[in-house]
């Protein structure tokens, strides 16, 4: 008996390699519809148009094509029961032995902007889901390929098996359709939740789902006791997954986890204006804006070198031959910058361990984010919120200048990337102390003093959190500082801005809170 192949795909790369194979190999006849047939008799190739096989038109604009009882009896029959041969015989219906099937380009077609709704609903695919679970369930019988990835380890087995494929390869074969089709179904859910989100002016949906496709397995999470791989949301890479890593070992978990706080905070920082942030352990520890890329790091990394060994550089900038020179005289874990000029990556390429990243939009990260707990998982917005100074509320007799609020606002910047309680003291767009994660906002001040030392005369503060006692206001003024910059809120505020004003400093209300737990 002929061997029959049903083909329809979106996405068109190796179709006609396997297409070839196929026919000239192992001696299949090739089913197919629309612009996959086109493809295939373009290449010389035979092949039957769906609508002649079934003997039914393609109608309603090709929203039905393979619905039809010769196709899926075709896929669904069982050759071990003597009823499906019987039912099959009857309605003069042949088994298909392949079925290949991509499906149309929902997520691509939302991924553009401004799409308009009827645009993303013709891209829901009805026939080919159908298709794809059909062989799947049928899976002892039948192979079902939704990948090109999957074409050759496919053809490989059949040269290697005299034209016929193992139950572990079509099993395996089946768990990537259904979760093909589970990925397409929940692009198009949430997609249509958003919607009605935006419609209904509410915040999130009733359902969310998030699915990820394996990119690589990690060797350990945070300890090596954990196990822990990277996924890739979507099919098109995105963010990290779309990154090039220049050079270096594999990334680790916490190298990814270090990598995405650092893209958050340099993202701070438009990219007119040379700036550089050095991380451990998801805080920075030193952040800085300068003349040049390399004296911005440098600057960056002596606002305390002993914390910089070992850890992490986000560059709003692309690296050149002088920055890379700089970030070559200390051991680092990871650099990453929107792009690396050819004799920067010719000096770092010395540092053979060295994990250099080019993420090209450091700006963009995931709107929302979620966070696992027991029994669920917790979704918030993210915190992208882009602070707007002429909104800043000035609550003391002394008023800054333009150079206090521009210093006020890079030091705003960088404590919203500090573990709450955070505290961080800047001068000359300069980090000069960092107090984080303390449990109590005194702990952080005292810390971020301490680094700061004699520096942190005329120099800022900028809290996280709003002051509930004057004591840290006070502390501050004793240690040379000249403006705050806090959120406000307290039923105490009153007390602050009394001190203040009574040790002369300056003190500007945000208004809005950046914790970071």
């Amino acid at each position: 008996m002929t061997r029959l192949a049903l083909l329809s795909v979106s996405d068109k790369t190796g179709l006609i390699e396997l297409a070839t194979a196929l026919v000239n190999t192992f001696g299949f006849e090739l089913v197919s519809s629309g612009g996959t047939a086109r493809a295939i008799a373009a290449a010389g190739l035979p092949v039957i148009k769906v609508s002649d096989f079934t003997g039914s038109p393609e109608i309603l604009g090709g929203r039905v094509k393979t619905l039809h009882p010769r196709i899926h009896g075709g896929i669904l029959g069982r050759p071990s029961l003597p009823a499906d041969q019987a039912d099959m015989a009857d309605n003069d219906i042949c088994p298909f032995d392949l079925v290949v099937v991509n499906l149309y380009p929902f997520e691509q077609t939302i991924a553009k902007p401004n799409v308009a709704l009827p645009e993303a609903i013709e891209q829901i695919d009805i026939g080919g889901p159908t298709l794809l679970r059909a062989a799947a369930k049928n899976h002892a019988y039948v192979t079902v390929l939704c990948d090109p990835a999957q074409y050759a380890p496919y053809l490989a087995e059949m040269a290697e098996n005299d034209g016929q494929v193992s139950p572990g390869l079509r099993l395996a074969m089946a768990r990537q359709a259904f979760w093909h089709t589970a990925t397409y179904d929940q692009a198009i859910a949430n997609y249509l939740s958003a919607q009605a989100a935006a419609a209904e002016a509410s915040a999130l949906p009733p359902r969310w789902t998030l699915t990820g496709l394996q990119r690589q397995s990690l060797r350990y999470g945070e300890n090596p006791h954990q196990s822990a791989a990277w996924y890739q949301v979507g099919t098109t890479p995105t963010g990290w997954a779309a990154a090039e890593l220049l050079q270096g070992k594999p990334l680790s978990y916490n190298n990814l986890v270090d990598l995405e706080a650092a893209r958050r905070i340099i993202a701070e920082f438009p990219a007119a204006v040379p700036a550089a942030a050095v991380l451990k352990h998801t805080n920075p520890c030193g952040v800085a804006m300068g003349d040049t890329l390399a004296i911005a790091y440098q600057t960056a990394f002596d606002a305390d070198s002993v914390s910089a060994f070992g850890g992490i550089v986000a560059l709003n900038q692309p690296i050149d031959k002088d920055t890379a020179q700089a970030l070559s005289k200390t051991f680092l874990e990871c650099i990453v910058a929107p792009g690396c000029d050819a004799d920067a990556q010719a000096v770092l390429a010395r540092k053979s361990n060295l994990r250099v990243m080019v993420l090209p939009d450091l700006k963009h990260g995931p709107a929302y984010v979620p966070k696992a707990i027991a029994g669920g998982f917790l979704v918030q917005a993210a915190d992208d919120l882009e602070d707007d100074p002429t909104q800043w509320q000035v609550v003391t007799d002394r008023k800054p200048e333009a150079t206090d609020l521009e210093e006020l606002l890079f030091a705003w910047r960088v404590v919203k990337h500090v573990k709450s309680n955070a505290i961080v003291v800047t001068k000359g767009r300069t980090t000069l102390g960092v107090g984080a994660g303390q449990m109590n906002r005194v702990g952080s001040v005292s810390i971020a003093l301490s680094q700061a030392g004699d520096r942190a005369q005329g120099a800022v503060l900028a809290s996280d959190g709003f002051f509930p006692f004057d004591d840290s206001v006070k502390t501050a003024a004793a240690h040379g500082i000249r403006a705050i910059v806090q959120p406000g809120g307290s039923k105490r505020d009153e007390d602050s801005i009394r001190a203040a004003n009574k040790l002369g400093l300056i003190m500007v209300l945000t208004g809005v809170r950046h914790f970071l737990h």
